[in-house]
């Protein structure tokens, strides 16, 4: 199986986690990344073409003899890029566009986990004929949650008590979408689980948490995430069981029944009530950014081996291991980030090699950075970088990707101080 060319799409922190485990590989001889970043560029072969060029993919992916292309983001799978390599013999790790749409639209993801009798929220779907305000009585007495039906980059939802301000998110959304779902308020913890699944099996990694909002203490914006940690306490392994009986072998058994089977990874939001019961907040149909920086690390199993598996359906003769480790990420997110970043300063201390500790292992991660004409690190995106550790127990991995971010200078950066807080 050696001398295995693999194409990984996207440019973020969660392209550069791939590429990192898929550079461990001793059947990997050639990496490419397209468009990637400045960490993807010491690891592989960095191509200036976006995520959403499927033409321009497809022909790389020819040009460059891929035997396995790798999706990162979801805008790609929902725009066919799965189909489109299938039709020329290319493996892609990632649904097809049918499949993708649990992700491109809440409302078929909702429709789906009825069909599949998948426990989540009770909704209403709003639109320019609705009585909005009779929508927001039934679900009052909660906070209102309001999402968007289209692809939002993980910013298209809005959870608030304030009524006027759930009422002008739904006014808008309905103005530029057509319609907008409005949620029963769903209390407990959210946590995530990543289920690798093809048509022969499926395969569930650690659960994790991530922290979205922007500040300690879960205060200000919403955020694409400022950190994770996993495996997350709040998953026993009763939940565990629960989730995989109620909701991952429904799902999986409901992604069979179509003419082609679900290949890549499944993101399950959960939300996690005190009665252990777990309700599903929402599907992605690729990992997380930032769960993927620490849950591909906890898989002992060569990463090659297991995307390859699922991409042709072979996920079941595989047995997938695990270390027994904790892992935890902190993003450090530029000047003015969610709102508008400001891109294009220095990057101080980051190191290429992994910073090791006892049994204990750090890293850098790389999302929005690149070059500036000279050569020097600079920040491209909102979500700059972030620093992962690996150790025997949570507090040790969580201790040293703080002294880790620690090292790092970027003028006017911010970074949460409390990832994994709830665990510990």
């Amino acid at each position: 199986m050696a001398g295995k060319v693999v194409l990984v799409v996207g440019g973020g922190g969660r392209e550069h986690a791939l590429c990192m485990e898929l550079k461990h590989s001793p059947h990997v001889s050639e990496l490419h990344c397209s468009p990637g970043n400045a960490g993807t560029s010491r690891l592989a072969t960095n191509h200036s073409i976006s995520a959403t060029d499927i033409e321009g993919l497809l022909s790389l992916a020819q040009r460059i003899d891929a035997d396995l292309v790798v999706a990162g983001p979801e805008a790609p799978l929902c725009a066919s890029l799965a189909d489109r390599l299938s039709t020329i013999g290319i493996p892609c790790f990632g649904p097809v566009a049918e499949l993708a749409n649990l992700e491109g639209s809440k409302l078929h993801a909702k429709q789906v986990m009825r069909a599949a009798n998948v426990p989540t929220a009770a909704f209403h779907v709003l639109s320019s004929t609705s009585d909005v305000n009779a929508a927001l009585d039934d679900f009052s007495g909660n906070p209102w949650v309001v999402k968007r039906d289209v692809l939002a980059g993980g910013k298209g939802v809005v959870v608030t008590e304030n009524r006027e301000e759930a009422l002008a998110f739904i006014q808008s959304s309905i103005e530029s979408d057509g319609q907008v779902l409005l949620e029963d308020f769903l209390p407990g913890e959210e946590a995530s689980m990543l289920v690798i699944m093809d048509g022969s099996g499926y395969v569930c990694l650690p659960a994790s948490q991530d922290h979205k909002r922007a500040y300690d203490g879960d205060e200000g914006p919403n955020t694409g995430g400022m950190g994770a940690y996993c495996p997350a306490p709040v998953v026993t392994e009763a939940i565990r069981q629960t989730t995989i009986q109620t909701i991952i072998e429904p799902m999986h058994r409901y992604l069979l029944s179509g003419e082609t089977p679900y290949r890549g990874v499944l993101y399950v939001g959960l939300m996690i009530p005190e009665s252990g019961e777990p309700n599903v907040v929402e599907f992605n149909v690729r990992f997380g950014d930032p769960e993927c920086q620490i849950t591909l690390p906890l898989v002992k199993t060569d990463i090659f081996e297991v995307l390859e598996a699922a991409a042709s359906d072979r996920l079941a003769e595989l047995d997938v291991e695990f270390h027994d480790l904790f892992a935890t990420t902190v993003v450090l997110a530029a000047e003015g980030y969610p709102q508008s970043p400001i891109k294009g300063r220095l990057i101080h201390g980051v190191k290429d090699t992994p910073l090791q500790s006892g049994e204990a292992t750090a890293w850098v991660s790389h999302a929005g950075t690149g070059f500036d004409d000279q050569g020097r690190l600079v920040s491209t995106g909102g979500r700059v970088l972030s620093c992962s550790a690996l150790a025997p127990t949570l507090e040790a991995s969580v201790k040293l990707a703080y002294e880790l971010i620690e090292t790092v200078q970027l003028e006017g950066s911010h970074y949460r101080n409390d990832i994994a807080y709830r665990a510990l």
